[in-house]
């Protein structure tokens, strides 16, 4: 389904169905240089389970065109843009990876916008090592690799995938491998700057869901579980996987987001 938000057409994956607004409705918010296809599983249930389903492919990702933004600010602030665009007077916002940090920042500017808060695979702040930003700058094709080999658990390549004859690794390769120029070091490169207030998280009065991997190479399950600790409320949920859950753990986190959202 495509939208107009800040001047350019935007789609979101709807889950296979025809969406109703009036419906409880779910935004979900993928990573740095992938797209809404990384929700299949859990985005598609929903959709066929009372819930108006939008996944979206951020400006300069999948099937949105428009400028990549530079900052986790401006992403949420797209966020935001996309529910007026879909008369969404409210939405729950989940989100992996970058994509959490942009589902909070939205939270933090919108909190009457956000009916419930859901991050996966989480850390704030969210640093990235030198080495990384360097390859996502000078060499994407290894910055990649590095994506594509630390998103998922050690030797998750052994490990079986839910879509047959694929394997998880090389899944996420092909995936990144498809994003626009620099969308990788945009997007690492505003992970990494990224500091909200502290008292802004502090004081969020979103329902807020924080899911953990306890092989997560990205984001270290200890950061997800502090930052689940910052947040008033909050409700923390560990998953034996990596930084993927979607793709290594689909039944456990799909779980988990129906047990919060429901």
């Amino acid at each position: 389904m495509q939208f107009i938000v800040q001047g350019y057409p935007s789609f979101a994956y709807t889950g296979g169905v025809e969406p109703d607004m009036k419906l409880p409705a779910i935004v979900f918010v993928h990573g740095a240089a992938f797209d809404h296809s990384v929700w299949q599983w859990q985005s598609r249930y929903f959709a066929h389970h009372g819930y108006c389903v939008l996944a979206v492919d951020l400006p300069g990702h999948g099937r949105s065109p428009g400028a990549i933004r530079t900052r986790i600010e401006d992403w949420g602030s797209w966020i935001v843009g996309l529910l007026d665009a879909a008369g969404l007077e409210k939405a729950a916002l989940v989100g992996h990876s970058m994509g959490s940090l942009v589902a909070l920042q939205a939270a933090v500017a919108a909190p009457d916008r956000v009916s419930k808060l859901a991050l996966v695979g989480s850390a704030v702040p969210m640093g990235v090592g030198d080495a990384f930003l360097a390859a996502a700058r000078e060499e994407p094709s290894v910055a990649f690799d590095m994506e594509a080999t630390w998103g998922h658990a050690r030797l998750s390549q052994l490990a079986t995938s839910a879509v047959p004859g694929s394997s998880l690794r090389g899944a996420s390769r092909c995936l990144n491998g498809r994003s626009r120029p620099g969308a990788l070091s945009a997007a690492l490169e505003a992970c990494n700057s990224y500091r909200p207030a502290q008292d802004a998280i502090r004081s969020l009065a979103v329902p807020t869901l924080v899911v953990a991997g306890k092989r997560d190479q990205m984001t270290p399950f200890k950061a997800g579980r502090a930052l689940a600790a910052e947040i008033p409320g909050a409700r923390f949920v560990a998953l034996d996987a990596g930084h993927s859950m979607m793709a290594e753990a689909p039944k456990e986190l799909l779980r988990a987001l129906r047990e919060f959202l429901g």
